[in-house]
């Protein structure tokens, strides 16, 4: 036996599968509150000195936050090869607005106090909430977009055909979407900004964080219910699928089913935990927001992300991307993952490596740990931002 086989091909891929999901969560989680923050910042912070207070509060720690991000897209391209390729291809227009708007932020954080002329602050500052906000947004709208199902089709050799546009995405369930996506991201960063921030941005950082939260907690409801009643439809596969088979999308057969995204919950009631911590982190959120807890409002904040995004990803399983035009072309756990030896080196070199990623972020949180205020920002004549 060679030793990739000591672990099973289909054991593998299910464990890649939360392993991205892993690396998705960790993305919102980090970079998320970060993208909140700048969101955020023309609403709560009304002078240059409290914009400096807010921008500070992320700014040693924001550059790290996006590590997660290209650790999923790369675990995309290695483990699921077909879904890095038609979902990169069939999005391009959308990942090229992410891009330039992830590009924008570093521009804005680098930028804006290199002169001291306020127009020219301000213009940076409004940059860096189109850096933050677009990326919340179009995320979202993608998600809803993968649960209503990609326009795409496979020919017999797997050459795929993007049958969709750029503004065809934005229906009103995938809008709806990218608006629980934006609410629950700016609810995370003024969650942030109150642990960070000083008494006068911590206070309005509150009043938004409530209207998020419960903003967060209608919509996320609402798309529950959107999926649950039907009015989106689910996917299911109707034939005989092996866990081990090598990549062939085409090598089963699925169809679009009203209610099917529930189909996991009804075989195993036991998952209704996961959209349940959703609703948990949200409401504490809601409620702690009102209280001096300020740890624990951000425990609360980080189950909530956790939960409403593995909310999707179970409801989905084993569906990664499925096709609208053609449900049996759709990508899946089982269909769409790289070889048996390719998992394998890869989930050893993540058991290396992610253990280190984790201890180092957890220090330099640790280091750089505290609050920041107007008079940090004027006594520390080198401080970045």
């Amino acid at each position: 036996m060679v030793l990739y086989e000591l672990i099973d091909y289909s054991t593998l891929k299910v464990i890649w599968w939360v392993l991205l999901g892993v690396l998705l969560i960790g993305f919102a989680v980090t970079d998320g509150f970060d993208m909140g923050v700048g969101t955020l910042l023309p609403f709560v912070a009304d002078t240059d000195i409290e914009r400096r207070v807010v921008i500070n509060t992320i700014g040693p720690t924001w550059e790290g936050n996006q590590v997660w991000f290209i650790l999923g897209g790369g675990a995309i391209f290695a483990a699921w090869p077909p879904l890095y390729a038609i979902s990169f291809s069939g999005f391009y227009l959308a990942m090229f607005v992410v891009l330039a708007a992830l590009i924008l932020r570093p521009v804005s954080f680098k930028y804006r106090s290199k002169k001291p002329d306020p127009s020219w602050r301000t213009a940076w500052d409004w940059a860096l909430f189109v850096g933050s906000f677009v990326p919340a947004l179009v995320f979202g709208v993608a998600v809803g977009n993968v649960l209503l199902g990609v326009p795409f089709t496979l020919d017999n050799d797997l050459r795929m055909t993007y049958e969709g546009n750029f503004f065809g995405l934005f229906s009103p369930f995938s809008l709806l979407c990218g608006l629980l996506s934006v609410s629950m991201l700016v609810m995370h960063g003024a969650v942030w900004l109150v642990m960070r921030a000083s008494d006068d941005i911590a206070q309005k950082a509150r009043l938004f964080g409530t209207i998020a939260s419960i903003a967060a907690i209608i919509l996320f409801a609402l798309g529950g219910y959107l999926v649950s009643t039907g009015f989106v439809e689910g996917y299911r596969i109707t034939s005989e699928v092996d866990p081990n088979m090598q990549a062939n999308p085409l090598a089963k057969q699925a169809v679009m089913e009203a209610g099917a995204w529930m189909n996991n919950y009804t075989a195993m009631p036991w998952l209704w935990i996961v959209p349940g911590l959703g609703f948990l982190g949200l409401f504490g959120t809601l409620i702690l927001l009102q209280t001096k807890m300020e740890m624990l409002i951000f425990v609360f904040s980080k189950w909530a992300v956790t939960g409403i995004i593995a909310t999707v990803g179970i409801s989905m399983f084993p569906f990664m991307l499925p096709s609208s035009v053609q449900p049996e072309a759709s990508l899946t756990v089982w269909d769409a993952s790289s070889t048996h030896r390719t998992l394998f080196n890869m989930l050893v070199a993540t058991v290396i490596f992610l253990p280190i990623i984790l201890a180092y972020t957890a220090w330099v949180y640790k280091v750089l740990w505290g609050k920041v205020d107007e008079e940090t920002i004027e006594r520390d004549n080198h401080t970045a931002y």
